[in-house]
Order: structure tokens, then sequence, then C-alpha cells
């Protein structure tokens, strides 16, 4: 009887709710889709980039002794364990190098529950990496000893307090703390994702990571090309490239490592407190001697890989609360006769989605993508990837690589689909090439079919074969796959609310200081009873439906005022 009047109450406030609410303009929600193609052009008034941070910058600058611990950084290993990484001693760098002995230094990570309590010590592995460039006129680089310790024992949905170092010297860090993520649960979720991409070490960074600390994330996606090392000594730190100049007689450029470890200060109080989980972009490739790639990359983050059964640091899966987030690689083998590909269709399979309802996948390179920057650049990955993926059902896939925002209307082989997942471009996080404003669809702005080719796989670029844009290479407007786009700095928050909602909010920079502001805003929607593999329709209708509307009003209404009423009964 009580829980009926609770209901009765709850039923009559959200009715009050709805009707003061009727005349302002509500959150929108997939159900309403697809939308008309909209673009927000890019305002003159703001800068399209800035410079790089130098490397005396207070916030790059080493602030520890030898061998006390710095660039201190957590990221998911499962449920109920964390890894957290660091690094201890000096980097060198210039024509003669000697690599430091990671075995002089212990990995060792004492913690607890309560601040100053460290009832539990684990220990770890430790390594040092070199970038060696037998030029003339390049620089050699050996790192620091990095460590990396899995913790595990941990009880979901809890606060820990850790330090990490080597007790025996003694150099341990100073205290730093986290929460642990909720355990696999259709009805439990992190509080707030962040998801920022082609991040970058200048004075844009430096307001997107600012912003993004306001918004208290729970944990963060971070989808490739962190620290563009690899551009630093080309561009002399101002966004304008000259690789032939910089290096005129060496058959590769030289990546400036020690922008790895700036990075890594500069991240560092976000980092110690929020697990960031990474994906491999091209600026990570940095290639070196005898064809070795991507190794500041594999030596620095720790990823579930062999949690996840991947065995491969360039992709991986992972869980945080009732989302499954899987990792791929696109500059690793993506073809359907790869380990990448089996090691994919086996994740997929052993998905329970009644624990896990929502599945979001992230990459660095778009599939869809309307910008002259990278268009069409990795087709071949579509091509080989995408039906799997539409199979079992992703809801959201995150990319970056284009400096610039996108969101799709959901869609399937370019189609508009009412059960494909909904595609998020965000690499627009303030990196030194600059904010992208060209659109393939604008006159003369459509690349050439041998334009945009990948530093990996091969290239499949092609006319579309069927819509309005049939016959061609590009279409004369905006598609009507791409929902909204605007050339703007920023960064993305994803809350989900239950396992059929999840608000999606893009932060712009210039919003940084303006209360309730933001770019884009939407609520995405999962219809499991209508998509699953057995009911999914071909073709997404072009108008929603009255039901659908009015349903997606009373919900965006409402839903904040769920979240409290479920927030109160949780605290009870």
């Amino acid at each position: 009887m009580q829980n009926s009047k609770l209901w009765m109450i709850t039923l009559i406030i959200l009715l009050i709710v709805t009707k003061m609410a009727v005349a302002q303009s509500p959150i929108p929600t997939t159900l309403e889709g697809p939308f008309e193609p909209a673009t927000r052009r890019f305002d003159p008034s703001l800068r399209r980039g800035s410079n790089d941070l130098p490397m005396d910058h207070p916030r790059l600058k080493k602030n520890v002794t030898l061998n006390f611990p710095e660039q201190i950084a957590l990221a998911i290993s499962s449920p109920t364990s964390m890894w957290v990484s660091w690094v201890t001693g000096d980097a060198q760098i210039g024509k003669n190098v000697t690599p430091l002995v990671p075995s002089k230094v212990g990995s060792e990570v004492r913690y607890g529950k309560e601040s100053g309590k460290y009832e539990s010590v684990k220990k770890g592995v430790s390594v040092v990496y070199s970038q060696l460039y037998p030029f003339e006129g390049l620089l050699n680089y050996t790192s620091g000893i990095i460590h990396h310790v899995r913790i595990d024992g941990l009880k979901p949905g809890t606060k820990y307090y850790y330090k990490c170092g080597d007790s025996s010297i003694p150099a341990m860090s100073e205290e730093h703390a986290f929460e642990t993520l909720p355990m696999p649960s259709q009805s439990t979720y992190p509080h707030r994702i962040a998801v920022v991409g082609d991040l970058g070490l200048t004075s844009n960074t430096s307001t997107t990571i600012d912003h993004l600390i306001q918004n208290d994330p729970s944990m963060i996606l971070m989808v490739g090309d962190l620290t563009y090392a690899n551009q630093y000594r080309t561009t002399g730190g101002k966004g304008a490239s000259c690789f032939s100049c910089a290096f005129p007689d060496a058959p590769i450029r030289e990546t400036y490592q020690p922008r790895w470890d700036g990075w890594g200060r500069f991240m560092e109080p976000l980092t110690s407190r929020v697990p960031m989980m990474v994906i491999e972009g091209n600026h990570e490739i940095e290639p070196q001697v005898s064809g070795i790639t991507f190794k500041s990359y594999l030596t620095r983050f720790a990823v579930p890989s062999e949690e996840s059964g991947s065995k491969s640091n360039f992709y991986y899966s992972f869980d945080a609360g009732g989302v499954h987030f899987i990792m791929l690689g696109a500059y690793v083998d993506y073809n359907a006769t790869g380990a990448q590909y089996a090691w994919l269709k086996d994740d997929l399979h052993r998905l329970d989605r009644t624990v896990t309802p929502w599945l979001v996948a992230a990459w660095h390179p778009p599939w869809y993508n309307s910008y002259s920057s990278h268009y069409q650049e990795f087709e071949c990955m579509r091509q080989e990837m995408e039906a799997l993926l539409y199979q079992y059902g992703v809801d959201i896939v995150f990319s970056g690589h284009v400096h610039a925002y996108e969101r799709m209307n959901r869609v399937y082989n370019y189609t508009l689909d009412r059960c494909g997942p909904v595609y998020i471009t965000v690499g627009d996080g303030g990196n030194i090439e600059q904010v992208d404003v060209d659109f393939a669809d604008d006159p003369g702005k459509c690349p050439s079919a041998g334009a945009n080719t990948p530093e990996f796989g091969g290239v499949c670029h092609l006319n579309f074969s069927s819509g309005p844009a049939k016959g061609n290479f590009c279409w004369n407007k905006q598609p009507e796959w791409s929902a909204f786009r605007e050339s703007s700095f920023g960064h993305g928050i994803l809350e989900v609310v239950n396992s059929t909602y999840a608000l999606w909010t893009w932060h712009r920079n210039q919003d940084t200081y303006k209360e309730d502001s933001h770019g884009d805003q939407i609520y995405i929607v999962r219809q499991p009873e209508l998509c699953s593999p057995s009911v999914k329709p071909s073709v997404a209708p072009s108008v929603p439906s009255l039901s659908a509307a009015l349903h997606s009003l009373v919900l965006s209404l409402s839903l904040p005022l769920l979240g409290m009423f479920s927030l109160l009964s949780s605290s009870k």
C-alpha cells in the first residue's frame, strides 16, 4: 500500500514537472531521429589553434627528486582490480644515452580504505624503453623507469587511498585516492564518463582538461593521439609542419620523447585519481630504426589486455558497471581473417547483455565523417568490421582523428538505420594541428580519390551506391547520416541513466565559464526489444511517430527527477 502511494506521488510530481516544462525545449532523444542534418560553422572570433606549452611550463616540469614517483596514472583492470603506473628516475636525450636499470628501483603500491592506513601491499614490474635514431641531427632518448602494479581485492564502488614507489629507499609518493567503478549490473553505472581525443599539449589542451576536471568524471576514455610528441620538433611548437626542413637528411622524423614525460606530469592531477583508458592513434606510431613502432605507447600504459583475453595492448575490453567497452586498434591488422577480429568476435559472443546492457566501442579514426580531413580514410576497416558490430548491437562508437566534433544519426552501411550505433567524433581535444573547418560537401572541398591515405591498411575509397549521393564520392550537402557537426575544441561526458537511456553532452571549450552551457546534448536510447538480431529492421523511418515523440518528451523531462529519486532511495 505504501509503495503504491509513493508511486502515485511520484507520478503526480512527474506530470506537474512535465506540464511546467512543456513550454521549454526538452533534451532531444534518439527516438525522435533521424534528425535533419545541422551544422554550426566555425566561429571566426575564435582562434583555430594555439601553440604548444613549452617544456619549462610549470605543469610540465619535473617536481620530484630522482627516485620519487611522478606521472602517476590509473587504469581499470577489472571491477575488483586497478592498474597503478608511474615513472621514476631521469630520462636522457642526446647522441649517446645509457638506459637505466629497472631493477634498481622497486615497484610497490600500499593501499587501504582509510587515509593513512594501508592494509594491503602489491608489487609489480618495471621497464625502460629507448627511441633510437642513428641519423645526423636526430636525438636518441631513453626513458625513466616505468612501473606497473596491479592491485586487487578491491570492493566495487569504494574509495581507496594509496601510495606508490619503493619503501626500501625510501621513496614513496604522497597519498592519492580513487573510487572503484560499480560491479557489472543492469542497475549500476559509472557516475560520468569523460570522452576526449587528439589532446596534445597546447594552451587549448589546458582549457580542455581544466573543463573536463570541472565535470568530475569517474573514468576517462582517451581515443588516441595523446601527446603529439612526433610534431614537437617539426613544428617548433607553432603548428606549421616542416618535416623536411627540420630533418633534411633523415629517412624518418624524430619524435621528441620528453613530451611524453611532460604530458604525464600535466595529466597526473587527473589520472592519479581517475582511471584513464587509452587506445592508440596514428601519432603514437612513432617509427624508429629496425621497423620498431609504438614503443612509448606500449611501454607507458597498462591496459586490461590479458584480463580481456586479447593479449595485445592495441585492442582490449573492460566493464564499468552496466557498460561493456570495446577498444579497437585501427593501426594493427583488423581484417576478418586476423587475430583482432577473432578476439572481437569471441568477446562479443561471450557478452551477457542482461548484465551489461550497454555496449560502447572506441577506436581512433572515424568510419563516418563528413569533414574533408580524413574523409573515407579508414573505409577498409569499416568494410571488415561494421557488420559484426551491427550484428551484436553496439550502441555508441567514439572516435577522434578529425579535429572537430560530429554526431551521426543511427546508421549502418551508410544507410539510416534505427538499430545502427550512434557514431560520435571527438577529435577536438586541443592539439597543435588546429581545428578542422572544411566539409567534404562544401564546394571545392571534396578530397580527391587519392587523398587521405591511411598510415596503416589499404585504401578502399568508394562512390556511394545508393541514396542522394549515388554515384558520387562526396555529397553535395551535409549527408543525411550526419546529425550535427561543429568545428570547436572540447570534450564529451556520457551519463548512463539506466539500461536504456544515456545522456550525452558535448562541452565546447568556449563554454567553460558559462553555467549550464554546452555545444550538443541528446539522450541516446537503446531499443533492445526492436533491435535484437532476429527483429532488426533494415531501414529507419524518415519521420518519428507521434507516440515516440511524446514518449521522448516525457522521459527527457522526467529522467533527471527519476535519477534524484533513485539517489535518495539508495542513500537510505
